[in-house]
């Protein structure tokens, strides 16, 4: 992962790596609120919670990671559109959008 970092970083400017740098904090901000939304609903489950109560639960993590996924992505496409090849990139970030939207 580190390479792959080091590679993006090396081709893009320095705003577009203050924009990952600051995202990556919202990243992992969104990833462990949605750690603390699963821990919640296996307790839910534990302790008998009615199954809608639950469900509804998983329906706001599952949003909330979709919306994580989304912010991942307009990173992706930032790159891609700011580096040195950005038709290629762009054309990736396309089929990661294709492949897991």
């Amino acid at each position: 992962m580190t390479t792959s970092k080091t590679a993006v970083s090396s081709s893009v400017g320095p705003v577009v790596n203050a924009y990952r740098s600051e995202h990556q904090r919202d990243i992992v901000n969104r990833l462990r609120r949605i750690e603390g939304q699963v821990r919640a609903l296996v307790d839910m489950v534990e302790s008998g919670r009615s199954c809608e109560d639950v469900a509804q639960q998983m329906s706001a993590a599952r949003k909330a990671m979709d919306k994580a996924f989304y912010r991942m992505m307009a990173c992706t496409v930032l790159e891609a559109v700011s580096g040195t090849d950005a038709e290629a990139d762009v054309e990736r970030s396309t089929r990661i959008l294709e492949k897991y939207a």
